[in-house]
């Protein structure tokens, strides 16, 4: 029997309805968590396409490798996030200016499975052969991405900068490389049907900045002498106000926003442990900088009251309990983790007796703390319901109402 089998309630994403994310412990629904986000949210769907989701329906996100959609989803949570970058879709259109190119629309399938994806052309100057949108943007971090696809090329290059300070990142769409970056970071993800998508992330200044696609030739030359024919395949452009890429949000005439994802739990005293329990947490991290409380189970009323938590805190994941007075019981750091790479968490709480693991090794652990029952009534991915919201892929989420053992707590995390 697995150790799972043993818990009280167990998400591992499979079944979803508006506003519900089924959990496969208890059978009997008590502990189906509520799901709520204002607003459409894009996801991976089984067939390997950008599919979207209406409102307060939840995000299960397949994930892929070299392109290859894989079989078991996570539950995908994002704070809110906005696209500043008008006609996401549409680089035809006058908000996008052509220099020595040109696009040609609705060319071939899109990475969200509709003849949507533009063909863009240089044409025979010997120059640069680039188009671009303005923003007016804040002293922030920026990042801005596109969807790519060779066809007589295969080399692009995004630029979002002032023009006097170049900040820039230069791909490979056959090898689904990052050639070069200057000034910024950089990512490239395979999607089905040799689609990348490329993203540049950039510190900028108060100023008004340019959103730069290059096609490159095979050399990877940003100027060159073109031939008048060749180009390459584009869609889905996005400029958020993030230090990370999130999920593809959709454009059309004006700015749109992605609402937060909110998913948690309550009434379920019954099911959790008041003195001693454990939580479980198997998760992809999507950014591993901000406040962050990835999963809690706690009492109702003040931030820090009566709870038990997984967070990133001050670049780190760490593990948190308090008592029912708010006092600070146990805060055990385990250090920096990795945008991107799957994880395996489990805090064991109990009086003398709090052990966090990560990955199969333990990582700290508190042998003074103290439990109060403090009626704990909720289950969240967030603090207390819906603040410090997390980034992250969720995987599996369990809760014992029981303090697990160091070889279950290995074992569980292996």
């Amino acid at each position: 029997m697995a150790i799972q089998d043993d818990s009280s309630v167990a998400l591992i994403p499979s079944a979803y309805g508006t506003s519900k994310v089924y959990s496969v412990i208890p059978s009997n629904g008590n502990g189906d968590f509520t799901f709520s986000r204002s607003g459409n949210a894009t996801r991976v769907n089984k067939g390997g396409f950008i599919e979207t989701m209406g409102t307060n329906v939840p995000r299960l996100d397949y994930p892929l490798i070299d392109g290859v959609v894989q079989d078991c989803p996570a539950l995908l949570l994002e704070p809110s996030e906005t696209n500043y970058q008008i006609r996401s879709e549409e680089f035809d259109n006058s908000a996008y200016q052509k220099t020595r190119s040109s696009i040609t629309a609705n060319q071939i399938v899109s990475p969200d499975g509709t003849l949507t994806a533009d063909l863009f052309t240089e044409d025979t100057s010997n120059n640069s052969h680039y188009l671009y949108d303005t923003l007016v943007v804040s002293a922030d971090s920026y990042t801005v991405s596109v969807f790519a696809k060779a066809k007589d090329r295969y080399k692009i290059k995004l630029r979002f900068d002032n023009v006097s300070t170049r900040r820039v990142a230069s791909f490979d769409l056959n090898s689904g490389s990052i050639i070069s970056t200057s000034n910024s970071t950089a990512t490239i993800k395979q999607f089905p049907n040799n689609w990348y998508r490329c993203s540049i992330t950039v510190t900028a200044t108060a100023e008004t900045f340019y959103n730069f696609i290059h096609i490159l030739d095979d050399s990877g030359n940003e100027g060159y002498a073109g031939d008048g024919s060749s180009g390459l395949y584009i869609w889905g452009s996005q400029i958020e106000r993030s230090s990370y890429l999130t999920s593809y949000i959709k454009t059309t005439s004006s700015q749109a926003t992605r609402s937060a994802d909110v998913c948690n739990k309550s009434g379920v005293e019954s099911l959790l442990g008041q003195t001693e329990g454990t939580l479980f947490l198997e998760f992809v991290p999507l950014d591993t900088s901000a406040l962050q409380i990835l999963f809690q189970i706690r009492t109702t009323g003040s931030t820090n009251v009566g709870q038990v938590d997984i967070r990133f805190q001050s670049s780190q994941i760490r593990a948190f309990g308090s008592d029912n007075s708010g006092t600070t019981q146990f805060s055990i750091a385990g250090g920096s983790i990795t945008a991107g790479t799957n994880y395996k968490a489990a805090i064991r709480y109990k009086t003398n007796d709090a052990k966090f693991y990560i990955n199969g090794s333990s990582v700290g652990t508190d042998t003074s703390c103290s439990f109060t029952s403090s009626t704990k009534q909720q289950i969240s991915f967030a603090e207390n319901l819906s603040s410090f919201l997390p980034s992250i892929k969720v995987k599996q989420a369990i809760v014992f109402d029981e303090a697990l053992s160091d070889s279950e707590l290995a074992t569980l995390t292996s």
